[in-house]
C-alpha cells in the first residue's frame, strides 16, 4: 500500500505529524507541505524529512513527482482547489486519506482507539502513558503532544497501538479496532454532520467496530451501549470516594472486577476523572497489573495545551486547546473547583465560522461564568468567512465584562484588568499568544 516515499499534504498537523515520524522512523523517505511552520516540522526537518512551506507544484521534489516511488497521504483539512493536491490526483498517484493509513496500521496491532467530540487527546495520552509504564511495548498516534514523551508519537513495539479516533469527516469508520472508548458525543462539526443525529449515528457505528460489549466503553449516560463508566453510581466502571488532597485529586476505581483504592490524579476538572477511569478500565483489559497503574497514572503529567499552567505568580495562566461551549463549562467548573475565591479573565479566540454561527448562543453563555472575558477575531481555519458571524457575535450575547480586542492590544488588556487566574483558549493559532502575555505579566510585576 504505502511505497518507499512518502509525501503528506499538511504535514505539520498532530495527527499526520506522527503519521510522517512512523514512516521516517520504518525506513522511508518522506517530504510533505504545510502552510505553518512549527515546533512539529522542525522536529520532522530534523528528523530527516524535506518540509516545505509553499502550496505550489515547482516546491515538490522532483523524485517525489514519481507515481512509481511515491505514495501520497493527505489531510481532510487541505482545501479541494490545493495546486499540489490537484497536480497528484490528475497525475494518477496513489492518494490516501490520513485515517484510510491509520485504519491500515490498525489492522496489523492490537488497536485500542479513543473517541469522542471532547476528552480523545487527555484519555489516549494517559492510557499511553500507563501502558508504557506497565511494561507494554505500544505505538501511539495522539492528537496531543504528551507531558510525560514529550511527543505525539510512540513508536516502542507492536504488542498494542493506541489511537486517537477523529470523529471528523467520519475518519474513525475506517480504523480496526480490538476495543474502543466514546467519552462525548456532543453536537460539533456540524459543517460535516448537519444536525446531531447524523453525528451520534456516526459515533454508534464506530462503537460498532467492537462487537464485544466488555472490550467497548461509553461515557454513562450516552446513546451508545456497551460497558459505562463516570462518575455516576450506576455506571459499570465507577469513580468514587472523590476528594481534592494537597491540589490534586484523590479517588476510587470501581469496576464489577477491580477496586483500587487512594489513587492519585493531578490534572484538574471532573471531566479528566472520567478520562482517567475509562483509561485504567482499558489497561486493565490488556492485563496491567493495578498496583502499577496507581503509580503510573500518578506520574502523569498532561497533554500541552489541556490545562497547561504557563504561569504560577503572580498571576495564575492556564492554556487549553478548549474551543467548544462543553469544553469551555468544563474549564470553567475547574477553575472554580481548584481556585474558588479567584478572579478569572477568559481570553478566547473562536475556531471556525459555522461552529461560532451554530453555537453563539452557548459560547455567550459558556463564557458568562467568568468575570472578564477578551474574545480574539474567528480562526478560519479551513473555512471561508459566514456573512453576520463573527467574535462580536459572541459579545453582542452576553452581559458584563467583554471585549473583542486585537493580538497586539492583549497583553496589556490581560494585564489592565488585574485577575487573579487568566485562561487562554481556542484550537487556533492562539497558542502563539501565551508567551507575550506571561512575559508582559511577568515583566508588569517586576515593575510593580
Amino acid at each position: 500500500m504505502i511505497k518507499q516515499q512518502v509525501y503528506f499534504l499538511g504535514i505539520g498537523g498532530i495527527g499526520m505529524s506522527g503519521l510522517a515520524q512512523y514512516f521516517l522512523q520504518a525506513g522511508h523517505d518522506v517530504a510533505g507541505y504545510d502552510r505553518v511552520e512549527s515546533d512539529l516540522t522542525n522536529m520532522l526537518a530534523t528528523m530527516g524529512a524535506i518540509v516545505l512551506s509553499k502550496d505550489r507544484v515547482d516546491s515538490i521534489p522532483p523524485d517525489y513527482k514519481s507515481r512509481i516511488k511515491t505514495t501520497v497521504v493527505y489531510t481532510p483539512a487541505i482545501p479541494d482547489d490545493s495546486p499540489q493536491l490537484t497536480y497528484f490526483k490528475n497525475e494518477g498517484f496513489d492518494l490516501f486519506k490520513r485515517a484510510e493509513v491509520l485504519g491500515e496500521l490498525s489492522k496489523q496491532m492490537y488497536c485500542l482507539a479513543v473517541g469522542g467530540t471532547h476528552g480523545k487527546t487527555t484519555t489516549s495520552s494517559i492510557l499511553a502513558h500507563l501502558l508504557r509504564e506497565s511494561g507494554k511495548k505500544i505505538t501511539a498516534f495522539l492528537g496531543g503532544v504528551s507531558s510525560n514523551f514529550g511527543s505525539n508519537f510512540i513508536n516502542e513495539g507492536n504488542e498494542l497501538m493506541v489511537v486517537e479516533a477523529d470523529e471528523f469527516d467520519r475518519s474513525f469508520l475506517a480504523l480496526h479496532p480490538d476495543a474502543l472508548c466514546v467519552t462525548a458525543m456532543d453536537a460539533d462539526h456540524l459543517d460535516v454532520y448537519d444536525n446531531v443525529s447524523n453525528l451520534e449515528s456516526s459515533f454508534h457505528a464506530f462503537s460498532s467496530l467492537v462487537k464485544d460489549p466488555k472490550k467497548r466503553w461509553i461515557r454513562y449516560g450516552l446513546p451508545a451501549s456497551g460497558t459505562s463508566f463516570g462518575l455516576d453510581q450506576n455506571a459499570n466502571v465507577r469513580v468514587e470516594n472523590i476528594r481534592i488532597e494537597n491540589g490534586h485529586f484523590v479517588f476510587d476505581f470501581t469496576s464489577s472486577e477491580h477496586n483500587i483504592q487512594n489513587l492519585s490524579f493531578y490534572l484538574p476538572g471532573q471531566h479528566n476523572l472520567m478520562n482517567a477511569a475509562v483509561a485504567l478500565a482499558m489497561a486493565l483489559s490488556v492485563g496491567c497489573n493495578p498496583n502499577v497503574l496507581v503509580d503510573a497514572l500518578a506520574s502523569f503529567k498532561g497533554v500541552d495545551r489541556r490545562f497547561s499552567i504557563r504561569l504560577q505568580k503572580p498571576v495564575v495562566v492556564i492554556d487549553d486547546y478548549a474551543h467548544h461551549p462543553t469544553e469551555i463549562n468544563a474549564m470553567a467548573h475547574a477553575v472554580d473547583q481548584f481556585y474558588p475565591a479567584a478572579k478569572k479573565t477568559a481570553v478566547f479566540q473562536p475556531h471556525l465560522f459555522s461552529r461560532t454561527r451554530d453555537f453563539c448562543q452557548d459560547f455567550a453563555d459558556s463564557l458568562s461564568q467568568f468575570d472578564h472575558t477578551l474574545l480574539l477575531d474567528i480562526y478560519p481555519a479551513r473555512e471561508l468567512p459566514i456573512q453576520g458571524v463573527s467574535s462580536a457575535s459572541i459579545q453582542e450575547m452576553m452581559n458584563g465584562s467583554v471585549a473583542v480586542i486585537t493580538k497586539s492590544e492583549l497583553p496589556y488588556k490581560v494585564a489592565d484588568l488585574d485577575s487573579d487566574v487568566v485562561v487562554i483558549m481556542g484550537a487556533g493559532d492562539i497558542a502563539d499568544e501565551v508567551n507575550p502575555i506571561v512575559e508582559h505579566l511577568k515583566k508588569t510585576s517586576d515593575v510593580g
